[in-house]
């Protein structure tokens, strides 16, 4: 038994047992001792996070088929499904009692539930998804953090809001408690922020976004994707950095958790978890075998690429160059094409080298043309776009310019104008001759955005996890409602701009025709998520490349 996407959430129980939740729908446990796996078992999408009782009996498990789970432990028999949510589920944690589970949704819901899997509370409030959440001490009470830039406090017994913190404007992934009632919240600056009797205390930490925050024992662990972990200590109020360590590019920055008195374990996007030793300041990545997913796919100079998790660049489906590290995006950019991820390193992908180092991860690309010379621009989880351009020696980096204040989730040109959309739900407009904003627009989608497209002629089409399909034109919106029952992960258009392709977590392919403005098809190659689709040389045919490490052909 092993993962075969990356692992997004991982969890100890004392030093006998990990669990591990994927992308690749699998929750697995561990004996923690040896490493090996003790039982398997599924949701019907993406597994995001897990978590263990404090008597070590149960496992609850959150995932974006809209569900939580409670299993046994060891069997992983199924005890109860925790339904009554209407998006994905980030976080789901157990009462001290062991009889109670509360649980955090996109659907900006939090939920407690009976440990048979009836509903006994929702508390409302949130106006954007919630993506932690944690029981105080004595478990009477709730805290949450959302994107919506503030985190709440609950009476978990009546549902009633008691405190609101206004973190001003800044979204803030991860909270954490430590036993004198002191919060700890991790912002997308790279802040740890300390929450005390109606005070805050701010702690310049990571050069990007805080990810993940774990707490135990008066040491505090941070996770952010300028890939470093920091371990502090907390005693007498005061915290201060015990130990700073790079993370191998094969961990992935999203949980961690304590397993001893000196170890931590991580996901990867690999096969099993990491561990390091932060009192030895050793890593264990042993028996990792790189997951197969792909992540995208594109069409060069009459080949073939893809690339996924493994950093593996593949041509015509064979190998050629391991990039060493997760890679998310493939722009052809002349004789050649670049690529990038969560190293946040620019890569001319064909011919293996690193062009230049950025602070965070990388999302996508895309290319202009400015003075004749062919330039590209890439996002950024920071929201920044990153400007280079062709040269007679090769590819040269330009500057850094500021988009968006998170990230970039999709990046589209056409003739003068630069198209981009946002994890916040923003689109915005900049010219591509200096970058000068001429349009933003805070609300254009529902929800997150993933993914953008030119049409041609200034024209844009984008997509968001609110399900809808919106095209652009001249700064305004024509709105469609998709076929896709699962958010919509990303979008292309046919090189004449005639057809839409779009792709979701569930493998549902749909095609939109942009000039009778309807779908005409929907299929599913896959049962598991489409990472990516590019027109393929012939006309109204698509390549689609799949979490399952495969490539499929769509015709229009």
């Amino acid at each position: 038994m092993k993962h075969i996407g990356p692992i997004s959430g991982i969890a100890t129980y004392k030093d006998q047992y990990v669990a591990t939740a994927g992308y690749d729908n699998q929750v697995i446990l561990w004996n923690s001792r040896d490493r090996t796996s003790l039982a398997r078992v599924s949701h019907d999408h993406l597994a995001n996070q897990c978590s263990f009782s404090a008597c070590g009996r149960y496992l609850v498990t959150s995932s974006s088929d809209y569900s939580a789970r409670i299993w046994e432990v060891p069997s992983l028999r199924l005890r109860a499904v925790l339904s009554a949510h209407a998006d994905d589920v980030e976080m789901s944690v157990f009462h001290e009692d062991g009889k109670r589970v509360a649980t955090c949704s996109r659907d900006h819901v939090i939920r407690i539930f009976s440990l048979e899997g009836q509903l006994l509370t929702e508390l409302r409030g949130h106006t954007s998804d919630v993506i932690t959440v944690i029981w105080e001490q004595g478990g009477r009470s709730l805290l949450s953090s959302s994107d919506d830039c503030t985190i709440r406090r609950w009476d978990a017994q009546t549902g009633a809001l008691l405190e609101t913190v206004d973190m001003q404007g800044v979204e803030t992934d991860t909270i954490a408690i430590a036993e004198d009632g002191t919060v700890f919240a991790g912002n997308d600056h790279g802040e740890l922020l300390l929450l005390r009797q109606g005070n805050i205390t701010r702690v310049p930490a990571h050069s990007a976004g805080i990810k993940r925050l774990t707490y135990g024992a008066g040491r505090l662990v941070s996770l952010s994707y300028d890939r470093s972990i920091i371990v502090w200590s907390f005693t007498g109020g005061r915290l201060q950095q015990q130990r700073v360590s790079a993370l191998p590019t094969i961990v992935w920055p999203r949980s961690c958790a304590f397993l001893g008195e000196s170890r931590l374990v991580f996901g990867t996007f690999g096969s099993t978890y990491a561990i390091y030793d932060y009192q030895k300041d050793v890593w264990n990545t042993d028996g990792i075998e790189p997951d197969i997913s792909l992540n995208a796919v594109t069409h060069s100079n009459g080949s073939t690429y893809s690339i996924g998790d493994a950093g593996q660049l593949f041509r015509d489906g064979k190998p050629i160059r391991a990039l060493g590290s997760l890679c998310n995006f493939l722009l052809p950019f002349g004789s050649t094409v670049l690529s990038g991820g969560q190293m946040g390193e620019v890569f001319d992908a064909v011919r293996g080298h690193s062009i230049y180092r950025h602070r965070s991860p990388l999302n996508c690309g895309a290319t202009f043309m400015r003075e004749g010379v062919l330039h590209a621009v890439i996002g950024a989880y920071t929201g920044e776009g990153l400007v280079f351009r062709q040269t007679a020696d090769g590819i040269e980096y330009v500057a850094t310019v500021q988009l968006h204040v998170n990230a970039i989730k999709g990046v589209a040109c056409s003739e003068d104008t630069l198209f981009s959309v946002c994890a916040t739900s923003t689109a915005a407009f900049h010219r591509t001759s200096d970058f000068s904003l001429v349009r933003r627009l805070d609300h254009a989608h529902d929800r997150i955005a993933n993914g953008c497209v030119s049409l041609g002629s200034e024209r844009f089409a984008s997509v968001s996890r609110d399900k809808k399909l919106r095209l652009w034109r001249d700064g305004e919106a024509e709105v469609f409602d998709s076929p896709h029952h699962n958010s919509i992960k990303c979008v292309t258009a046919s090189p004449d701009g005639r057809w839409l392709a779009s792709g979701d977590y569930a493998g549902t392919v749909a095609l939109f025709d942009v000039q009778g403005r309807k779908w005409i098809r929907t299929t599913r190659p896959t049962a598991s998520g489409i990472s990516s689709i590019a027109p393929s040389p012939q006309p109204g045919t698509f390549t689609v490349s799949s979490y399952d490490g495969s490539l499929y052909t769509v015709r229009a």
